[in-house]
């Protein structure tokens, strides 16, 4: 299969944008050239209506060419509708042109890298859970919880479904995938979705505002004020932050800031609060240079070693 994209998508900068590209099922493989952006493939287990699926994507012909799509068994049309979707949404393909422009114009410095669109999973029930597996917990635990959720639940080395979580014991995920307090906060919200309580078309619906969403998102199980603002930019309102200890350690280390945690915190707010509907682009872009700046170029960087080592010591450092 070959996939369009918009002119300006480069494959290895737009799957390296965010932290959820080195959590299973996704895969990133670097390029034999580190330095080449042009380079790398990405890979994941995809759970369609025929069954899982490997899917490998590359972009052989640069910025602004299509997607090569390989696939690890024949694809119906019925699996071709929702690889398309979820492709769409994961890669976030359907992304206005005006709307990086807008950003680019608001916050120049990330006009010439092109950097605007951040990766996320190819269904909200992956990022909400994705998103409740990094609370309150250092990111190798991260990558652990979301690898044995694949190996044990999905099928096929897929992320689970809501309807194979929702049939879940709380301790069975407890003892299995090591997601601690949060085994039955999955569980009741992977019900949630299996059932239809929560509905993703509504959730992705623009026409609801930011508030209406944040509202609800903070009334499910899990989800505090912290969470609400991470699914809001998963959603692609990015007007929100989500401010936790590495906002401070950013503040502290980035921007110099003095000051206890909760000062320093407001005072992050405050500084990204000019770019709007942007400001988490800005900000989190903002720390993804200086990610890169510790660790190298984020296309170089592999799940499995560089991945691993995102620890607060080593940000600190």
């Amino acid at each position: 299969m070959r996939l369009a994209v918009p002119r300006d998508y480069l494959l290895a900068r737009d799957v390296c944008s965010y932290g959820y590209f080195l959590l299973e099922p996704n895969l990133w493989v670097p390029g034999p050239h580190a330095r080449a952006t042009r380079a790398g493939t990405f890979k994941r287990v995809l759970d369609l209506p025929g069954g899982p699926v490997t899917v490998t994507i590359t972009q052989p012909g640069g910025k602004g060419t299509e997607l090569v799509l390989a696939c690890s068994r024949k694809i119906q049309k019925s699996d071709k509708q929702v690889l398309t979707r979820q492709l769409t949404r994961m890669l976030r393909l359907d992304e206005p042109a005006e709307t990086l422009r807008a950003f680019h114009k608001l916050d120049p410095r990330w006009k010439k890298s092109g950097r605007g669109r951040l990766f996320r999973s190819p269904t909200l029930f992956e990022d909400v859970i994705k998103t409740i597996t990094s609370c309150n917990v250092a990111w190798p635990s991260t990558i652990r919880m979301n690898r044995r959720l694949c190996e044990v639940f999905g099928r096929e080395g897929a992320f689970p479904t809501a309807e194979a979580l929702a049939d879940q014991r709380p301790a069975a995920l407890r003892a299995h995938c090591g997601v601690g307090y949060r085994d039955a906060r999955i569980v009741e919200m992977a019900k949630l979705f299996a059932t239809g309580q929560v509905d993703p078309v509504w959730f992705e619906n623009p026409a609801h505002d930011d508030e209406a969403i944040r509202q609800r998102l903070i009334e499910l199980p899990g989800i505090g004020p912290y969470a609400a603002a991470n699914i809001l930019q998963l959603l692609g309102r990015f007007g929100h932050l989500p401010l936790d200890t590495e906002s401070v350690r950013h503040g502290r280390v980035v921007l110099k800031m003095r000051g206890n945690s909760k000062s320093i915190m407001k005072r992050v707010a405050r500084t990204f609060e000019p770019f709007g509907e942007h400001k988490f682009r800005s900000y989190w872009f903002e720390l993804w240079q200086f990610y890169e700046a510790k660790r190298g170029p984020s296309h170089t960087w592999e799940r499995e070693t560089t991945g691993k080592t995102f620890t607060a010591a080593m940000l600190e450092q």
